[in-house]
């Protein structure tokens, strides 16, 4: 691996010694400084000094470096099938190893949509050559995502799609929505519902406010996210299904859950780093890149999102990965598409809870780990003996300054260009294979 290309998707297997590091582990709640032994493909001990002489191990120093798990991002758009020239599985995962991130979770809102377990099959086998990330897939909870009659959710599960949503669709019909929930509770799955009642979102660019107002643009009012939430739950109460709602961008969906939650409801939630670090203002001079759905909310709904990840009603973070090409963004505002990448930027943006906002460490790093990873009942996320080698090793201090030209994403739409932050990663390893080193 070399300095031109800090990528490595060969599949030669070492072992790795990673020296001095201070190791996060969101089982425990724990940070130590402890010795992390890699060998075939797995994490074979984790000790205070552990001491090898053999020439077969290649020695690592992570002095001043935090050891984490690696991170999973649930909510990924990866553009492959169909829309290649915004992104490739290669591109995406190249961004994913970059940014620490080891394992994602893509939306199903291809081209064809991803609602048969042929496809799902196509993208793995993909993923699998691209060798830098694990890749799973979530499969569309209705046919190419209409909304009008279910998929095969149960030959989709069996062919290893972890979860079930129309991506960036809303399922709008409660009786369709009500099917899926009990078919799907018979296997024990996940629904994970995009938020926004079409009818009132139909058309609007931006969040209804003053601030759409005086850029003469459509609003979106905030209601319809809530809208949607509430009625979902009687569905969740009424079926019993597991029912995650993703990218919450609201101070009414994170009461409306936070209260469902003390109730004992099967429900879990997620953000991304736009909702807690920008508000409705970032969209003056009228910036397409922060043209996002769902659209970036008043600063109050910010301020809400971030007591909703400090007191545990927010379960996770994701990049909201959206990738969207030149000619999709660099436009009139009301023609530019919706959407932003991401995942070069999750580990940084994640961090700054930590620096500017007081949150703990650990739990910042479990809401990119273990949280999404028992959301989705997979065994990642954790740092122990015997599991899976992925891992992300990065500087907490690090600052850069965040410039898309150098992104390894196709697409280089942040909402974060040119803001100077915390915290770089610099060494990936997937499956114990080292994928990335800075």
């Amino acid at each position: 691996m070399n300095k031109n290309n800090p990528f490595n998707n060969k599949r030669n297997l070492k072992s790795y010694l990673l020296k001095n590091g201070k190791v996060i582990n969101p089982k425990t709640k724990k940070i130590e400084k402890k010795d992390v032994l890699i060998e075939n493909k797995v994490i074979s001990s984790i000790e205070k000094n552990i001491s090898m002489n053999s020439e077969k191990i290649e020695i690592i120093n992570c002095e001043n470096l935090y050891v984490s798990p690696g991170f999973v991002d649930m909510r990924v758009n990866l553009g492959e099938p169909g829309l290649e020239h915004k992104e490739t599985i290669e591109s995406a995962c190249m961004a994913a190893a970059s940014g620490g991130i080891t394992s994602m979770i893509c939306m199903p809102n291809t081209s064809p949509t991803i609602d048969q377990p042929a496809i799902i099959q196509s993208i793995q086998r993909k993923a699998r050559e691209v060798a830098l990330s694990k890749v799973f897939c979530t499969g569309c909870i209705t046919r190419e995502s209409k909304g009008e009659e279910i998929s095969e959710l149960q030959l989709m599960y069996e062919s290893g799609a972890v979860g079930f949503t129309d991506g960036n669709k809303s399922v709008s019909n409660a009786r369709v929505m009500r099917r899926a929930l009990n078919y799907v509770k018979s296997f024990d799955g996940l629904v994970i519902q995009h938020a926004e009642e079409p009818e009132l979102s139909f058309g609007g660019d931006v969040n209804e406010s003053e601030v759409s107002t005086r850029m003469g643009l459509m609003g979106i009012p905030s209601y319809t996210e809530a809208m949607i939430v509430e009625r979902d739950l009687w569905l969740v109460k009424d079926t019993n299904c597991r029912y995650h709602v993703s990218h919450i961008s609201t101070k009414e969906t994170v009461e409306i859950i936070r209260n469902a939650k003390k109730k004992g409801m099967p429900i879990t939630c997620d953000t991304a780093p736009p909702y807690f670090l920008l508000n409705e203002l970032s969209l003056e001079n009228y910036r397409t890149f922060s043209k996002l759905s769902p659209p970036l909310r008043s600063e109050d709904d910010r301020k809400e999102i971030i007591k909703g990840l400090f007191d545990g009603t927010i379960d996770a973070i994701v990049s909201d990965h959206t990738p969207q090409d030149q000619d999709a963004k660099r436009i009139p505002f009301k023609q530019a598409e919706f959407g932003g990448v991401g995942l070069e930027t999750l580990l940084p943006m994640t961090l700054s809870l930590v620096k500017n906002e007081k949150l703990d460490l650990v739990k910042a790093i479990s809401l990119i780990t273990k949280n999404p990873s028992d959301i989705l009942g997979l065994n990642l996320g954790k740092i122990e003996t015997g599991c899976d080698a992925d891992l992300a090793i990065f500087n907490l201090e690090k600052p850069w300054k965040i410039k898309p030209e150098n992104f390894f994403s196709k697409s280089k739409n942040s909402p974060f260009d040119g803001i100077l932050v915390e915290g770089l990663n610099l060494i990936t390893f997937v499956r114990g294979k080292l994928v990335f080193k800075f």
